[in-house]
């Protein structure tokens, strides 16, 4: 599974990004899809994920009612859309897939794409 994330940049305090990440190469076992950050001096935490059909989310409670994840299976395609966004969210997001996503909750994953920086001013 090659994952490869887009969408990161600039925002004021308040402000919103979507971040995507196209999936290729997938197998045939079902994965969850997942968003992770990781700020400076930080491990990488865990933002939210998603099952492949959709119908499963859990969000870290840092973001819980501000960011919003979906996914586009006829496009093999997870976002995650950001409002509200505060200074305390820049950092590295990345995106992430395993077959287990308890594992996830702990901001491990089995495939990885690149991170994308998401900066936020105050």
């Amino acid at each position: 599974v090659q994952l490869q994330a887009s969408g990161g940049g600039l925002v004021q305090a308040g402000g919103s990004l979507r971040l995507s990440c196209a999936a290729s190469g997938r197998s045939s076992s079902t994965y969850y899809m997942g968003w992770f950050r990781q700020a400076p001096g930080k491990e990488r935490e865990f933002v939210a994920r998603i099952s492949q059909s959709g119908g499963s989310l859990y969000y870290a409670d840092s973001v819980k009612g501000r960011f919003t994840i979906s996914i586009d299976n006829a496009k093999n395609t997870v976002y995650l859309r950001m409002n509200s966004l505060k200074p305390e969210d820049s950092a590295i997001y990345y995106c992430g897939a395993d077959a287990n996503p308890s594992m996830m909750l702990g901001g491990r994953a089995t495939y990885w794409g690149q991170g994308t920086q998401v900066t936020v001013s105050s």
